[in-house]
C-alpha cells in the first residue's frame, strides 16, 4: 500500500449528513483494506457518527458545512478529523443519569483510548476547529485454510 493515503468530503450541516459521513468513511477504509464488518470499522463508524453529529448540532447555524478528512500514514496510523467553522471547542459535560445528550465526546475519548489512540482538538486558521482522532491502523488477518481442508 502507499505510504500516504488521503480522502476528504465536505457535507452540509444537516442531520442527514451524519449518515453520509459514516458511509463515506467506512467505504473509504474498506477500499484501503479494512472490511466494513470488522470490529475496528464499527468503532470508527461510532466515532465518526459522534463527531459529525457534534458538527451539525453544536455549531448553531454558524457552520453551513463540515469536512471529514481521513489519512493513513505508512499503514500504521489512521487519522480522522471533522472540521467546522464554529470557534467554540467541545465542552466536557457531567454525565447526569437523566441526561439525554452531551456524552458524545466522552464516548469518542473512551473509544479512542481503548484502541490505543488519541483525541485532539485544534483551531483552524479560518477561526473554526478540527476534532480529530489518531488510531493505530489494524487490518484483521484473513482466515487461512490449510491445503486440503475446507473452512467450516
Amino acid at each position: 500500500m502507499a505510504d500516504h493515503l488521503e480522502a476528504s468530503v465536505t457535507l452540509p450541516s444537516d442531520p442527514a449528513s451524519v449518515a453520509a459521513a459514516r458511509s463515506y468513511v467506512v467505504s473509504t477504509l474498506a477500499e484501503w483494506g479494512l472490511p466494513a464488518d470488522a470490529e475496528a470499522a464499527d468503532t470508527v463508524r461510532l466515532i465518526v457518527s459522534e463527531l459529525a453529529t457534534n458538527a451539525v448540532q453544536h455549531t448553531f447555524g454558524q457552520s453551513p458545512t463540515f469536512t471529514v478528512d481521513i489519512a493513513l500514514e505508512r499503514d500504521e496510523q489512521l487519522r480522522i478529523g471533522v472540521t467546522d467553522s464554529h470557534p467554540r471547542f467541545p465542552k466536557r459535560l457531567p454525565a447526569a443519569v437523566q441526561q439525554d445528550n452531551g456524552r458524545g465526546m466522552v464516548i469518542v475519548r473512551w473509544l479512542t483510548a481503548e484502541c490505543g489512540g488519541r483525541l485532539r482538538v485544534r483551531p483552524t486558521r479560518e477561526g473554526g476547529k478540527t476534532v480529530s482522532i489518531e488510531l493505530p491502523w489494524t487490518v484483521p488477518a484473513e482466515p487461512v485454510a490449510t491445503a486440503g481442508q475446507q473452512e467450516p
